[in-house]
């Protein structure tokens, strides 16, 4: 039997192929970044053909670099940047046009008037989603509506749709010569278009965003024996593997953790902030401004849901000050600048930047620093920086108490944010909770991998996964219930100065 398991994280800013071992350790890894284009303000896309192309090469450059063949690989998982919306021609293969991706908030006209006349109600209900720019179903709206002949070539059965992991999927298998176009729960949760009961495409929600469903791909589990399809062996692994695990990139960070209780949850630090409570077999409708959605399908089990609470600037915010303010040079600067001094200084930093995501799905926010006077200096502004990703999970871990009734215990974490010792100080500060890292960082990878593996038998059972996971590193509350009260209704006093900043139609 094949040792090994590989792994395609598509993510938003760069995209990697991983390989692990049967203990869920990293045996090679290669990553490539691709463009961010962004044609005006509010704009975020992506060339769909560059990141097949760059896909292609990691997988390629992380085998050779292994001295591994498709032979060595038991299983394929894909994970990937949820929202992001592709729609391209199955007879040719090309992209109508560039993917557009979750940040982008072009389609807020659609959304606020799905609001007006009671649409978005029905979306709540079925979709476990507010209506928002988020998410992919109003982007296949615009494409529809605003690239030329995209509605006639959907109409007659050639122009498809996919978030990322379709578009990757289509391509592993085939292509324009008899690709396979599927989908899996997570991801279809993400579109304001698949029932949460059902686990369908439902024809209310596809006629709100004249939507024809032959464009849409067939939703299969997230962990499936009976697999997609199979990589080519003309294709980038060089031989045929079975393609079986396939999530969005949340999930598959939740599945990483192995939170595969009711009531665990974890929190990932990337671009921007995405924190997952499982919540069981039970469907959580959220009434504190939380998504409800699909967290795994494992063959032919009932599927787990959980809250989730997306939080769109987080990382980025300290790309900001490195990019555009220029006070710091690299990311781990922040951390340095930041520990100059003691507390904020009375500074609060809300990034809302494309508004505000969970919980107040707020549009017309847009990014403030408030609280300054001539005391304050830039370290001030890192620590608020710092505090903003903090105080914005918070706001999501309250919203879950208010919604579940569970009161977290721990807060697992991963990503790119966690190698700042102080941010997640800061975390367990603000929270009042213990925050625990794994070992293995690169849990979105890993829950794709494992979601593949459990398909094929490489892996006999959810608690043979437990057993891999180790902690790393754990951070303890130091804060007092009072400072932590203060500094939290300071936050709260700094949001409310964000709202009604733009008029949204």
């Amino acid at each position: 039997m094949a040792d090994f398991v590989g792994a395609v994280d598509q993510g938003t800013t760069s995209t990697r192929f991983m390989i692990f071992d049967h203990s869920g350790n990293e045996v090679a890894k290669h990553q490539l970044e691709h463009e961010q284009i962004l044609p005006q303000p509010g704009w975020v896309e992506h060339n769909p053909t560059e990141i097949w192309e760059r896909t292609r090469s990691v997988i390629e450059t992380a085998l050779h670099g292994a001295n591994l063949t498709a032979a060595d690989l038991a299983a394929l998982g894909i994970t990937n940047q949820r929202e992001t919306a592709v729609v391209w021609n199955r007879r040719t293969g090309r992209p109508y046009y560039n993917a557009i991706v979750w940040q982008d908030t072009r389609t807020d006209r659609i959304a606020s008037a799905l609001d007006r006349d009671g649409r978005g109600d029905v979306i709540r209900t079925k979709a476990g989603l507010p209506p928002a720019t988020y998410f992919s179903g109003g982007k296949i709206q615009w494409i529809l509506e605003n690239v030329d002949g995209v509605r006639e070539a959907a109409e007659a059965g050639d122009a498809v749709f996919g978030n990322t992991d379709t578009w990757l999927l289509w391509n592993l298998t085939g292509g324009a010569a008899g690709g396979v176009h599927v989908t899996d729960p997570t991801n279809a949760s993400r579109t304001m278009l698949m029932n949460l009961e059902t686990l369908d495409w439902d024809d209310e929600l596809l006629s709100f965003f004249n939507v024809p469903r032959s464009m849409l791909p067939e939703i299969k589990p997230s962990s499936n024996p009976d697999f997609y399809g199979t990589t080519l062996a003309n294709g980038p692994l060089g031989g045929e593997v079975p393609l079986s695990g396939d999530l969005g990139d949340q999930q598959a960070a939740t599945v990483g953790q192995v939170c595969f209780g009711v009531g665990e949850a974890k929190n990932t630090y990337g671009t921007g902030n995405f924190l997952l409570l499982n919540t069981g077999t039970e469907l959580v409708r959220s009434k504190n401004g939380l998504l409800t959605t699909v967290c795994y399908q494992f063959g032919s089990e009932a599927p787990v849901y959980a809250l989730e609470g997306s939080i769109a600037v987080t990382g980025s915010a300290v790309q900001w000050l490195r990019d555009q303010l220029g006070i710091i040079s690299g990311a781990s600067q922040s951390e340095t600048l930041a520990r100059q001094v003691e507390d904020n200084g009375g500074v609060y930093f809300v990034p809302a930047f494309s508004g505000l995501f969970a919980p107040y799905w707020r549009s017309d926010a847009r990014g403030a620093i408030v609280g300054l006077s001539r005391y304050n200096t830039n370290a001030h502004l890192a620590r608020a920086t710092l505090e903003s990703i903090c105080y914005q999970t918070r706001d999501v871990v309250e919203a879950m108490r208010q919604d579940s009734g569970v009161t977290l215990d721990v807060l697992r974490v991963d990503g790119g944010v966690t190698a700042n010792e102080l941010c997640m100080e800061l975390q367990a500060d603000i929270l009042g909770v213990p925050v625990s890292k794994p070992v293995v960082a690169e849990t979105t990878a890993l829950g794709a991998a494992y979601a593949a593996g459990l398909a094929t038998g490489f892996w006999n059972s959810t608690e043979e996964l437990k057993q891999n996971w180790n902690e790393d590193k754990r951070w303890e509350p130091r804060w007092s219930d009072d400072q932590r009260s203060t500094g939290y209704a300071g936050w709260k006093k700094a949001v409310d100065r964000t709202l009604d900043w733009v008029d949204v139609d």
